[in-house]
C-alpha cells in the first residue's frame, strides 16, 4: 500500500515528520517497507541568478554564463537556448550527483573554457521530461534550497511516497483514511472528517439492476446510478501527480476517480459506459463457459458458480474482480453507469484465485472493504465525477441489502494486563477504542464495519495494547512456581534425545529430517502395520505412518547420490509408528553410512564404511545416554539387515536397546540406493534409568596402582563369536578386570580346517594393594577356565 505525504495529510491534521509517521506506523503493525523521499536527492541543488551572459568564443551554441550562487559568482558553460541575462536558475556545483543523467558533474573546461557547475532542466533532475531548456524560476533568492522553493511552489515534486505492508487481517489500513485514523489514535494528529452529502437524483436511471437469489450470499448488496452527458478526458493535475506517485498510470478522468476511492477509502468502483449495455444489469452464478474480454485485454472463461455482471447481451464483468472491455469507458463516453458494490470475500479469492487474474479491486474485496460505505462511496463518486466530468446524475438503484456485521464485545479493562502485561487506565482503554470507531455502551464494545478483523475480547486488548506502544511493555521475570531451586524442565527421555543428537553430530553425522508418511510398500518393508494407514494421505507417496527412521535415511541418501555425493553419514532423530493409536508410537535415534570413512588421501587412511563402524557409533551414542557397559549382542535381527552381518544390542534376550549392521541388499535394491550401506537404530526409552538420579556427576575414581596387561590366545572353533571370548574373559573377576580388546585373528594354517585362533588383551586394575605375581596368575588361570567354559576353546601353546 503506497500513499504519499500530501494524501495522507487530507485525512490527517498533524505536524509530525516524514520520520516520526513511518516510526509510528511500524509500531502501530503496519511495517512501512519503504520511503521515497524525492527531495533527498534533489539537496544539493541551490537557487542562482545569471548576472551576465555572453557567446561563447568558440561555439555557436554555447554561452558563457557568470552567475551569482551561494558559493559566489561562478562562470558556467550552458547550451540552453534560453540562457540569458537575469533568469532564476537552479544550480548544481562541481562534485553534484545529477540524478536524471546518472552522473557527477566536475569543474572541466568545454571549447577551451572552464565550467565551475550546471544549470539545470527539469529532466536532469527527474521532475518531468521537458529537456527544451533550463528552468526558469519566478521566484527565489539566491543561495536557497532548490527543494525549499518547491516545498512552497510545487509541492507534489517533493511529496515523500510511504509503503507500508499490509497484513490479511487488517483491510482497512488499505485505504488512506484507514491509516490516518491509525495514527490520529496514537496521538500524531487528528483526524479530518469530510462528510459526504447526497447527491439529489434529476431523473430515473433507465439501467436497473437485479441480484439473483443464489447469489445473495456472494453479493449481498449493489447500488448504481446514471450520470448522463459527461466529459471524459485527462484528469487535472493533481489527481495525476497522486496516481503516477503510487505507481499507477492516469487514463482518463472517470477511471482515475474509480482508482482515486480504491486506495483514498478502501472501495473500489466500476464505470460501464451507459450506451454500450443493453438493457438492465443482472448479477448473476455462471453456468461454466462463457467468456469475457477483460480491461487487462485477456479472455477469462467462467466457471460454474462464480459470479457475474451481465447485460441482455452477457457478461460485461468479472463481479468484484476486474471489469469487462467491452463496456468499459473511453475518452468519447459520454453516459456512464457508476457501480459501488459489496462483494463476498470468500468468493472473489475463489474466483480470482481460479481465473489467475490480480487486481486492486480483488485485493481489497478478498479481504474485505467497509459493507457500510457502498451507498457514501457511489454517492461521494458521484459528487467528484460531476466536479470533474460535468453532467447529470440519476437516482440511486440498489439491489439487495447492506450485511448486517453489527456485534459486541465485553471490554474487561483488566485483561490487557493479564494478556499483555500493561497497566492502561481505563478511561484511556475506552477513548482509544472510540478513536478506532468503536461505538461503546457500557462495558460493551461494538466494532466498525470496517474492521472484520475484530472478532472477541482479545482483539479489544490487542487494539488498546496496539496504540499504547508494546515498546513500552516492561520486561518482568516470571515469578518462581515454587521457591527455591526449580526443578528440571525436561524429561530424562527429552535429555536422552538431545544427547543422542549431539553425540552423532560430533561423530560426524549429517542430521535429516525426514516426513512421517512413507508409502505403503515402503513400510511393509520395514515390518509396518496395515493399521497405521493415514486416513486422508496428502499423496500416493505419503499413505502409511512410518515404522522405521530407516526409511527416510535411504531415501535422502539415494537423493544424493543422484546428485553424485557418494560419502553420506546421515541420521534422525524422531517418532516411529508401531500402529494406529495416538499412543502406539516410540522414540528412535537412527544413523546411516555410505561410501568411505573419507577422501582418498595419499596414506591410505580412507576406506570403506563396514558394519564395526556402525557398531562402534551405536555404541557410542548409547554410552552417551547411559546405558550400561556390559550388554549383549544377538543375530535375531530384522529382516531389512544383513543377516549374516547384523546385531541386537541388548540387555538380555527380551530388551532390545538397539541394533546395528549391514542393510540387506534386496532393501538398497528396492530404494534405489547404491550400496554396501550400513547403520544403526537405538531404542533410548528403552535404555534403564540410573537407580539413583543426581544433580551432579559421581566421583571420578582414578586408582594409583599400577596396571598389568596380560595377552592369551584361544584356538576356537571357526564359528566361535569373538564377543562370546571378551565376555568370558571379562567375567572372571569383574572387580579386577578393567578391559578386555581383541587384537588379533588368525585362521586356517597350523590350526587346521574349521579352526581359528583369537588373541585377546586382558587389562587388570588393582584398586587395594598392588598385584603380586601369584596374583596375576590366579586372576590369568581364572579367565582361561571361564573362556574354554563358554567357548570350547583350549589356550594356543
Amino acid at each position: 500500500m503506497k500513499f504519499t505525504l500530501s494524501w495522507l495529510r487530507e485525512h490527517l491534521d498533524t505536524t509530525a515528520s516524514v520520520d516520526e509517521i513511518a516510526e509510528s506506523l511500524t509500531d502501530l503493525g503496519l511495517e512501512v517497507e519503504e520511503v521515497v523521499n524525492p527531495a533527498d536527492r534533489l539537496a544539493d541543488f541551490t537557487i542562482g541568478k545569471v548576472l551576465r551572459a555572453e557567446k561563447h568564443p568558440d561555439a555557436d551554441r554555447l554561452t558563457v554564463c557568470h552567475v551569482a550562487t551561494d558559493q559566489g559568482e561562478k562562470q558556467i558553460i550552458c547550451g540552453a537556448p534560453n540562457a540569458r541575462t537575469g533568469i532564476t536558475v537552479v544550480i548544481a556545483h562541481a562534485g553534484t550527483y545529477i540524478p536524471g543523467i546518472d552522473t557527477t558533474i566536475q569543474v572541466g573546461k568545454i571549447r577551451g573554457v572552464e565550467s565551475h557547475g550546471m544549470m539545470c532542466s527539469e529532466r536532469e533532475m527527474e521532475l518531468s521530461d521537458e529537456h527544451d531548456g533550463i528552468i526558469e524560476l519566478a521566484s527565489g533568492e539566491v543561495g536557497d534550497k532548490f527543494t525549499d522553493w518547491l516545498a512552497t511552489n510545487d509541492p507534489s515534486k517533493v511529496d515523500p511516497v510511504i509503503e507500508i505492508a499490509i497484513t490479511p487481517n487488517r483491510p482497512d489500513a488499505l485505504g488512506v483514511e484507514g491509516i490516518a485514523r491509525d495514527l490520529a489514535a496514537r496521538g500524531l494528529g487528528s483526524k479530518i472528517d469530510r462528510p459526504i452529502q447526497p447527491v439529489k437524483g434529476a431523473f430515473q436511471s433507465p439501467i436497473k439492476v437485479s441480484i439473483d437469489n443464489d447469489t445473495l450470499d456472494g453479493a449481498p448488496y449493489f447500488t448504481g446510478r446514471l450520470i448522463k452527458g459527461v466529459k471524459n478526458g485527462p484528469s487535472p493535475d493533481w489527481l495525476q501527480h497522486r496516481l503516477r506517485a503510487i505507481g499507477l498510470r492516469p487514463i482518463s478522468t472517470l477511471v482515475d476517480i474509480t482508482n482515486f476511492f480504491t486506495f483514498d477509502r478502501n472501495h473500489p468502483l466500476h464505470v460501464f459506459d451507459a450506451d454500450i449495455v443493453k438493457g438492465d444489469l443482472r448479477v448473476h452464478r455462471a453456468e461454466g463457459g462463457e467468456e469475457i474480454m477483460a480491461l487487462d485485454d485477456k479472455t477469462y472463461a467462467f466457471e460454474e458458480g462464480m459470479m457475474v455482471i451481465s447485460d441482455a447481451n452477457g457478461p460485461e464483468s468479472i463481479a468484484g474482480v476486474m471489469g469487462g472491455a467491452h463496456s468499459g469507458v473511453t475518452e468519447g463516453t459520454v453516459n456512464v453507469f457508476l457501480e459501488s458494490a459489496y462483494w463476498d470475500p470468500i468468493t472473489i479469492a475463489h474466483t480470482g484465485r481460479k481465473l489467475k487474474v490480480n487486481s486492486d479491486a480483488k485485493y481489497r474485496f478478498e479481504r474485505g472493504v467497509d459493507p457500510q460505505f457502498t451507498l457514501p462511496g457511489l454517492e461521494a463518486a458521484t459528487a467528484m465525477i460531476l466536479e470533474l466530468c460535468g453532467g447529470e446524475a440519476s437516482d440511486v438503484v440498489t439491489a439487495g441489502s447492506v450485511p448486517d456485521t453489527t456485534r459486541a464485545y465485553r471490554l474487561d479493562a483488566a485483561r490487557c494486563s493479564s494478556l499483555v502485561g500493561m497497566d492502561i487506565p481505563e478511561t484511556t482503554q475506552r477513548a482509544t477504542l472510540e478513536a478506532l470507531g468503536f461505538t461503546l455502551e457500557g462495558d460493551m464494545a461494538t466494532p466498525p464495519s470496517w474492521r472484520p478483523d475484530v472478532t472477541g475480547e482479545a482483539d479489544l486488548v490487542e487494539e488498546v495494547a496496539r496504540i499504547a506502544s508494546l515498546t513500552n511493555l516492561e520486561p518482568k521475570p516470571m515469578a518462581r512456581a515454587v521457591p527455591g531451586v526449580p526443578k528440571p524442565i525436561l524429561t530424562p527421555l527429552q535429555k536422552r534425545e538431545q544427547v543422542a543428537r549431539r553425540t552423532a553430530a560430533a561423530l560426524g553425522y549429517n542430521e535429516c529430517v525426514t516426513y512421517s508418511f512413507i508409502d505403503e510398500a515402503t513400510a511393509l518393508l520395514f515390518g509396518g502395520q496395515a493399521d497405521a494407514r493415514v486416513a486422508n494421505p496428502i499423496s500416493s507417496e505419503m499413505t502409511h505412518m512410518r515404522p522405521a527412521l530407516l526409511p527416510g535415511l535411504l531415501q535422502a541418501a539415494a537423493r544424493n547420490q543422484a546428485r553424485g555425493v557418494t560419502d553420506l553419514a546421515l541420521f534422525e532423530v524422531g517418532a516411529a509408528f508401531h500402529g494406529g493409536e495416538p499412543d502406539e508410537q516410540h522414540l528412535l535415534v537412527s544413523g546411516l553410512l555410505i561410501g568411505r570413512t573419507g577422501p582418498k588421501d595419499v596414506h591410505g587412511n580412507s576406506r570403506a564404511v563396514d558394519v564395526f563402524d556402525a557398531k562402534a557409533d551405536a555404541e557410542a551414542v548409547l554410552s552417551a545416554i547411559g546405558a550400561p557397559a556390559r550388554a549383549q549382542i544377538f543375530r535375531d535381527t530384522g529382516a531389512w539387515w544383513h543377516p549374516g552381518r547384523s546385531g541386537r544390542i541388548g540387555l538380555g534376550p527380551k530388551k532390545t536397546i538397539a541394533v546395528f549392521g549391514e542393510i540387506h541388499p534386496r532393501i538398497l535394491r528396492r530404494m534405489d540406493v547404491k550400496g554396501p550401506a550400513v547403520g544403526f537404530t537405538i531404542w533410548p526409552a528403552e535404555v534403564p534409568l540410573p537407580r539413583k538420579a543426581t544433580a551432579s556427576r559421581g566421583a571420578l575414581r582414578i586408582s594409583d596402582l599400577q596396571a598389568v596387561e596380560r595377552d592369551f590366545a584361544f584356538v576356537l572353533d571357526a564359528d566361535v563369536e569373538a564377543l562370546n571370548v571378551v565376555n568370558a574373559a571379562a567375567g572372571a573377576d569383574k572387580a579386577l578386570i578393567d578391559e578386555v580388546r581383541v587384537f588379533d585373528e588368525f585362521i586356517g594354517g597350523s590350526l587346521g580346517e574349521g579352526k581359528k585362533s583369537i588373541a585377546i588383551t586382558v587389562r587388570l586394575q588393582p584398586t587395594e594393594k598392588t598385584l603380586t605375581d601369584d596374583d596375576i596368575e590366579t586372576v590369568g588361570r581364572a579367565i582361561v577356565e571361564k573362556v574354554t567354559k563358554a567357548t570350547g576353546g583350549v589356550l594356543r601353546g
